[in-house]
């Protein structure tokens, strides 16, 4: 059986009185993709800080490959999650190149080997190293921004992929394309390496494209947990009004639904 590389038990978080997240229990297991989907303000991204360690819960555990986060480095911890947000972060003055390879600089790796794991990378989310390693952000395309932070979430080889909604700001076409390559990167880099994704998104079609586990959030707690399959049988409100959404004719970003 696949081992969990995070597990997340009774988890509550809270500004003041207020619980964003109540009592959230979920495991993301070597070649998963755990897709947490909800409502905006429903707890998603705040999951996503607390595993990260960007925000400490009030109660529960989170463990990471096997240790709780007390027991690890704050800074070490985060060069083992690839985070990729919704507008990819890069470093606006860094060429595309130097954006891939920060932690594996950050980490002392060889000059040669990070350039050769960037090369690789480029390749890999369609990128040509020798059109695009030398550019900076501002001559990227959306997508093209969104595939560089991808691979540079990559770039150190972590256990654990958080994403939060990366491809939102997209054209339903671009963004199709992204959620279509990152089925197969996840699939060619997880293929042994023990990696799993945090997924973050409010669209049930890409949760139900993407997904391996769906968890769905509803008012900081968990709703349903289940396969794409069984979510589609999923007879909660919050299940039914989002599963409402696929009666809706979409434009060409989902063909296949």
């Amino acid at each position: 059986m696949q081992c969990a590389v995070l597990e997340i038990r009774d988890l509550t978080y809270r500004i003041g009185e207020r619980s964003i997240l109540r009592e959230v229990s979920l495991e993301a297991r070597e070649g998963e993709t755990v897709v947490l989907l909800g409502r905006s303000g429903c707890g998603k991204t705040t999951l996503l800080k607390c595993v990260n360690g960007l925000l400490p819960p009030a109660s529960g555990e989170i463990r990471f490959q096997g240790r709780t986060l007390s027991e690890w480095d704050p800074i070490s911890l985060r060069r083992r999650i690839g985070y990729v947000i919704q507008d990819a972060g890069l470093f606006p003055h860094w060429t595309v190149a130097a954006n891939i390879g920060l932690v594996p600089k950050l980490e002392k790796w060889e000059p040669g080997a990070i350039a050769a794991r960037v090369d690789l990378l480029l390749d890999t989310v369609g990128l040509p190293p020798a059109q695009f390693a030398r550019r900076h952000p501002h001559e990227l395309s959306g997508g093209q921004k969104q595939r560089v932070g991808i691979a540079r979430a990559l770039a150190a080889e972590p256990p654990l992929l958080l994403l939060d909604e990366p491809f939102a700001a997209l054209d339903p076409i671009t963004r199709y394309e992204l959620q279509r390559q990152f089925v197969s990167l996840l699939r060619a880099t997880a293929s042994g390496s023990g990696k799993a994704a945090l997924f973050v998104t409010h669209d049930v079609r890409e949760a139900l494209l993407l997904a391996t586990r769906i968890v769905l959030l509803k008012d900081g707690m968990i709703d349903v947990m289940a396969s794409p399959g069984e979510f589609l049988s999923a007879r909660t409100e919050e299940a039914r009004a989002f599963l409402s959404g696929l009666d809706t004719p979409q434009h060409e970003s989902a063909p296949g639904f």
